[in-house]
């Protein structure tokens, strides 16, 4: 498969009937594009995670990156973290993401002990972690799975370890939503998007993609046992969070 990357068209044209969105074969060949013009601070929460596992991780401690896409939260520790300061586990439930990100990495860290496989995060047998990182991963489970995945991350960490989570959000007052909405589709205007790919894509995603408030996350990680977690980025409706697992 080639490592090409192309431009975002997916929904330029006039669709009859617009399918429900799925990480297939034309979503992988023009990820990057898509996720860079479509989810605000993507590059700078990347761009944390090497001074978090600093931080957090101990040396040459394992690393789980949950629906990994294709191995960009792996490219950003690799790209700040020496080849022995930690071990890297994606897992993805697209088979497409997970053929792209496993050559990726193959040829972009070929020192680091990096691995991906096909799963379902919500039935993996989980490898103790000193990090787990849930990036935009969440939003697609089904609500009622949230909690026991999250449970389920709780029990992997290690004490002392942390779980990084980005997640697109609403807000609890309804106007306050509609203006980060609207101003969400200001941004993707901004980048390139037309009205008609805006709101084609925006029912592609309806009821694949559902959003939690910020303190519906913060609830869902205090029940799993974290000793606290607090939010610290947030770039209109796209937030992440970091939780605690007490030493």
């Amino acid at each position: 498969m080639s490592n090409a990357s192309y431009r975002d068209g997916i929904f330029s044209t006039p669709l009859d009937r617009v399918a429900r969105f799925s990480f297939d074969e034309r979503v992988v060949a023009c990820f990057p594009d898509m996720i860079r013009r479509s989810v605000p601070g993507y590059g700078q929460i990347l761009a944390m995670l090497g001074p978090l596992a600093r931080r957090h991780l101990r040396h040459g401690g394992h690393v789980h990156d949950l629906g990994c896409s294709l191995g960009a939260a792996g490219l950003a520790l690799a790209g700040q973290l020496p080849p022995d300061a930690f071990r890297y586990t994606g897992i993805d439930l697209s088979p497409a993401m997970v053929e792209r990100a496993s050559q990726t990495l193959r040829e972009e860290c070929p020192a680091h002990d990096m691995t991906v496989i096909e799963d379902d995060i919500r039935r993996h047998a989980f490898e103790a972690s000193g990090m787990i990182l849930l990036n935009f991963t969440l939003q697609f489970l089904a609500p009622e799975d949230r909690n026991s995945v999250i449970a389920r991350l709780y029990e992997a960490l290690e004490p002392g370890g942390v779980l990084i989570l980005s997640e697109k959000i609403v807000a609890d007052d309804e106007q306050d939503n509609a203006w980060l909405v609207e101003r969400y589709h200001d941004f993707k205007r901004a980048n390139g998007y037309s009205d008609l790919e805006i709101s084609q894509k925006r029912t592609a995603l309806e009821n694949v993609l559902v959003p939690d408030t910020l303190a519906a996350h913060h609830a869902r990680l205090a029940d799993a046992g974290f000793s606290r977690s607090l939010t610290w980025f947030q770039y209109l409706n796209f937030a992440a969070v970091i939780a605690f697992k007490e030493a």
